[in-house]
């Protein structure tokens, strides 16, 4: 129930309005935000990558209904690509379709996708579609597979807790897609995902073997030369953690060949302790002024986080 409040929560108006006036909600979004503007993000990363930690950048927002609020935001992520490129920080980026433009028109969005990946191609960083609510599935692997013919540093997300995503994640690895594999956060109704967290759980650690199975046995898409397609388990959760571990190691997996991903103030100990273990860890940093969607979906994934942001703020 809690869940599914703080996800209602994340696409209310009106709590929206409510909620950001209030300075304390800035204080508890700031333990997953890095700030509002690209150089508080830059600042992140610089401190995630001392600790031996790469990252994906995320210039927060989505829901775009405004062309020229989407061009912008393709002209956002430009910004933040040069940035990345002359402060050396290791950062690639991670986009939302919606914020470009996709619920306007399907090409449009493409176009300024595009745009994103050009630069990101120019400055030999890396750009990845995440995955939003299943109305947007199917055009979001569409605009990603028509890309995906035309560049090698562009991947997808996919999500365990939907039924679709074994037949989507078994074609798009036969493309080469380089893909990132999360749980889900958004709400879903019972007949498109499980319901039930095991059931998640459990068609997580399968895909997770699909994708171990296909880092080294598929050939990257495009002939020789072209970039791997490295698996990126995305997950906080330890029983997910240690099966992926366990099945690399059982598959006989170099470290090189996958990697470890989290988000931005979530188990920031447990981050550092896989990279003293040797594995290649990334953080998915959000930074910018709409903020609220992304925080409350923080809150509805792990209940957890409600207590912790409300037992720091009262010490403050």
């Amino acid at each position: 129930m809690l869940r599914a409040f703080f996800l209602y929560l994340s696409h209310a108006v009106w709590a929206r309005t409510l909620i950001t006036r209030f300075r304390f909600a800035w204080q508890a979004a700031s333990r997953f935000v890095a700030g509002e503007t690209a150089d508080d993000a830059i600042t992140a990363i610089r401190a995630l990558n001392a600790k031996g930690i790469h990252a994906t950048v995320d210039h927060l927002g989505e829901s775009v209904t405004n062309e020229a609020e989407a061009a912008q935001a393709a002209d956002d992520y430009i910004h933040i690509l040069d940035k990345i490129a002359a402060s050396g920080v290791r950062s690639n980026v991670s986009v939302k379709l919606t914020q470009l433009g996709l619920d306007i028109d399907t090409d449009f969005c493409a176009r300024n996708v595009r745009r994103v990946i050009e630069k990101a191609k120019a400055t030999s960083s890396f750009v990845r579609i995440d995955m939003e609510g299943t109305p947007h599935t199917d055009r979001t692997i569409a605009v990603f597979r028509a890309l995906h013919k035309d560049f090698d540093n562009v991947g997808i997300v996919l999500q365990s807790y939907l039924y679709r995503t074994e037949k989507d994640l078994r074609a798009l690895t036969e493309e080469g897609a380089r893909i990132r594999l999360c749980k889900g956060a958004y709400n879903e109704p019972p007949d498109k995902a499980f319901p039930r967290k095991a059931d998640v759980d459990a068609n997580y650690v399968k895909l997770t073997h699909v994708l171990f199975d296909r880092a080294q046995t598929v050939p990257p898409a495009g002939g020789s030369g072209r970039t791997p397609p490295l698996p990126a388990i995305a997950t906080h959760d330890e029983k997910m953690i240690t099966a992926a571990k366990a099945y690399a190691e059982e598959k006989r997996l170099p470290r090189e060949y996958f990697e470890f991903q989290m988000l931005y103030g979530i188990r920031r100990e447990l981050q550092e302790q896989l990279v003293r273990e040797g594995y290649a860890m990334r953080v998915y940093v959000p930074y910018g002024t709409s903020w609220y969607p992304y925080f409350m979906r923080r809150l509805a994934e792990r209940p957890a986080n409600v207590w912790f942001i409300l037992s720091n703020l009262f010490r403050r």
